[in-house]
């Protein structure tokens, strides 16, 4: 069974940092992606990385937000830096599998006030 669980959301002001956490269990990833969904709109997908290293960024948090892994872990993380309160939203992973199937995570709440 596969399971795909996020976690190290939370609350804080602007400017703070947090770093969260995606960790697949039952299958090896080929590629780990970050959407992130504000209420009342869609999920937007913004970073992502694969398991032989290449990275992708969305202009839209580039410069503040990082993506890595540890693949031996099966995790990936985004640390994310210079917090703005529009970044506020439920953040979800989204892995690949080697099979090619796609798994969600149960998401993570990140609220950022001024």
């Amino acid at each position: 069974q596969v399971q795909v669980v996020e976690s190290g959301g939370g609350s804080v002001q602007a400017g703070g940092s947090l770093r969260l956490s995606c960790a697949a269990s039952g299958c090896t990833y080929n590629r780990m992606s970050w959407f992130r969904q504000a209420p009342g709109k869609e999920r937007v997908f913004f970073s992502s990385i694969v398991r032989e290293g290449s990275t992708f960024v969305a202009d839209s948090v580039k410069g503040r937000f990082t993506i890595s892994q540890d693949t031996a872990k099966n995790t990936a993380y985004l640390q994310m830096n210079s917090l703005k309160p529009e970044d506020t939203a439920m953040y979800y992973c989204k892995i690949t599998c080697q099979s090619l199937q796609a798994y969600w995570g149960q998401g993570t709440q990140v609220t950022v006030s001024s």
